[in-house]
């Protein structure tokens, strides 16, 4: 069990209302020194509310918060020492070069002219940037935009780095290119609390992750414990025919004895199973009965299981923005 001493975030009964909207909702959080927490749920769940609590933007109407053992509201100037923030939108000034942003950040924060130069090379070759280093960051591709975002929050390493939604919008080979800058940087002793609507982003880089849905934390641990949570297994089938679906739907129910979801791709079923020896069974039906199977899967649920099964709805993200309930209170 963890200690006080072993976190470098604590957060007990975190509350924030803007209006009528309760945006967080008595959150508690733990995250563990040198390690990735993921703090996972869709827009308008409460992440960045959160988020901005803990790095000092925004206080909380109750609760408590202790950033390496400092008050985020009564020790503030040396939570922001030791925090950096790399926020949804881009927080560089798009008609400065790469460099320049770099350069500017580093003087800002009290590095030499020679320095801040040498810091900004450093962060931009380590960041695949070397290239675009004297470009306008405004041509700069969206991937290369969190690129740099990044590299501007740690000019100076911080103890904690908060990213929220780092890679919202970003194609596969940039948020694979993000990950493994969050990963370099763990490596290095920085703890990381990273906000995602993406399951397989918390599935592939977090220690433990926190499901957070209307403001409050619906579940917490480690991916393994979250999946085991909503059962022992899931069996994935994917037929030949989609037209068949409906009918595999129903013989799988009753085979089963379990509901079975439809998946968005509309050759696909998934069902959480409680007993994998019937699944062999219900398989032989559906074939006996003349549907047409292209594969089969017996496995450990995925994240995306964990979400529906936990809320009652797939994960996909609410229009609802949290900015704009602030903005709006």
């Amino acid at each position: 069990m963890s200690t006080s001493s072993d976190l470098a975030v604590e957060a007990s009964g975190l509350v924030k209302h803007f209006g009528d909207t309760h945006a967080v909702d008595g959150v508690d959080l733990a995250v563990r020194t040198g390690t990735v927490y993921g703090v996972l749920g869709p827009n308008g769940a409460g992440k960045t509310t959160a988020v901005r609590m803990l790095t000092t933007l925004s206080q909380p109407d109750a609760g408590t918060a202790h950033v390496l053992g400092h008050d985020v509201v009564r020790e503030a100037d040396a939570v922001r020492g030791l925090v950096s923030l790399t926020g949804q939108f881009a927080s560089v000034d798009e008609d400065l070069t790469g460099t320049e942003n770099l350069v500017l950040l580093g003087r800002l924060l009290g590095y030499t002219r020679a320095q801040a130069r040498e810091r900004a090379d450093e962060l931009l070759t380590a960041f695949g940037l070397g290239d675009a280093a004297d470009r306008q960051v405004k041509k700069y591709s969206g991937g290369m935009h969190r690129r740099i975002d990044i590299a501007a929050s740690i000019v100076v390493t911080p103890e904690v780095l908060f990213l929220d939604e780092p890679t919202t919008g970003l194609d596969p080979r940039s948020r694979n290119q993000v990950w493994d800058i969050i990963r370099v940087l763990v490596s290095g002793g920085t703890t990381v609390v990273l906000t995602t609507q993406y399951l397989d982003e918390a599935d592939q880089l977090a220690n433990r992750i926190a499901v957070i849905d209307h403001g409050k934390v619906i579940a917490e641990g480690t991916s393994g414990q979250l999946k085991a949570s909503v059962g022992v297994g899931a069996v994935h089938v994917r037929l030949r025919d989609p037209d068949q679906r409906p009918a595999a739907e129903q013989q799988l129910t009753a085979a089963l004895g379990v509901p079975v979801l439809l998946d968005h791709d509309p050759v696909a079923l998934t069902a959480r199973v409680e007993n994998s020896d019937l699944v062999a069974h219900a398989i032989a039906e559906l074939t006996a009965s003349g549907i047409g199977v292209a594969e089969f899967s017996l496995g450990q649920p995925s994240l995306d299981e964990v979400f529906l099964a936990l809320t009652g709805r797939p994960a996909e993200p609410d229009t609802t923005s949290e900015s704009d309930e602030e903005n709006a209170a």
